[in-house]
């Protein structure tokens, strides 16, 4: 179950078919998911690349190193995290680097009621037209089915007035950005805030909880990482900042989750409290999760 867990975090991610990106579907798989999946797993139930097979049967590859929270009973309200932010101006169209900030209700048995918001930044050629780095959110009500897009690509998110920055805007690299999403006790609605240091946060927009089934009323997991997507025999590309873990690496720093009242609080250490997951170790790794952050990333070049 797990295993099919990550399948639907990946998928979430990377495509998300529907009002906003039918458009771009049939001979772009890296944008679009409406094609057959395979997952494979290792015969010791580590984790392996999830493969997308597209109907002119190229592949396209996803790959992650992410914490997540344990437990699909629990009750969770939202996070707030601060993100290094990076460049790779040489990336081509067909790969995928982002790091994001996941809320999502699952219910085991019932992918198709996945529900499920994420923020982060993204350098995607293929869908913004540029290898620039940008601010990129997401949605979907219904496990990416027929719901949700990418940006403002469709009706849901809604901005505010005077908001820091509008998805989709570029970021500089060698940056950070801080996210918070939340569910707001008076409205009931999922916002989102964006900063720079971690504390002056304004909105951006939100969410209505009517868009939503399982997730209008609460969150059960919570995800932080990074992730890269390419090409079956291309070389994967970097995650992060293209560097293995360490005190020069990209970072997920001050992660916390939001209580009902919209306070933050900091996750129960690793391993306990989390749920380490890299799909190619050769490739990518994370830190430990010590003192409410962590460091991920690694060069890429893997080809499977």
């Amino acid at each position: 179950m797990w295993r099919f867990v990550q399948f639907v975090m990946l998928l979430s991610v990377f495509c998300l078919k529907g009002v906003a990106t039918t458009s771009l579907c049939g001979k772009n798989p890296h944008l679009c998911m409406d094609m057959l999946f395979k997952e494979e797993v290792s015969s010791n139930g580590s984790s392996v690349p999830i493969k997308e097979e597209a109907s002119d049967s190229s592949a396209y590859i996803f790959h992650h190193a992410i914490y997540q929270s344990t437990g699909y009973d629990s009750v969770v309200y939202g996070t707030k995290a601060t993100l290094s932010v990076h460049e790779f101006p040489a990336i081509k169209k067909g790969q995928n680097i982002l790091a994001t900030v996941k809320v999502w209700n699952f219910q085991k048995g019932h992918p198709e009621y996945t529900n499920a918001v994420h923020a982060g930044w993204a350098i995607r050629p293929s869908f913004y037209g540029d290898s620039k780095t940008h601010f990129i959110i997401t949605w979907t009500a219904d496990g990416y089915r027929s719901t949700g897009c990418i940006d403002l690509k469709c009706d849901g998110f809604v901005p505010v007035n005077y908001a820091p920055i509008t998805p989709g805007d570029s970021l500089e690299g060698q940056s950070k950005i801080s996210i918070k999403i939340f569910k707001k006790k008076d409205d009931g609605d999922w916002w989102l805030y964006f900063g720079h240091d971690g504390q002056n946060l304004a909105p951006v927009g939100f969410w209505p909880k009517n868009i939503f089934t399982s997730l209008a009323d609460h969150a059960n997991i919570i995800t932080w990482g990074g992730y890269t997507g390419s090409f079956s025999g291309d070389s994967s590309p970097p995650m992060g900042n293209g560097k293995w873990p360490g005190a020069n690496s990209a970072t997920y720093q001050d992660v916390q989750y939001v209580s009902g009242d919209g306070q933050g609080y900091a996750p129960p250490p690793w391993p306990g409290g989390v749920h380490a997951d890299v799909t190619h170790k050769n490739c990518y790794q994370l830190s430990p999760f010590t003192n409410n952050m962590f460091y991920y990333g690694g060069p890429g070049g893997c080809i499977d």
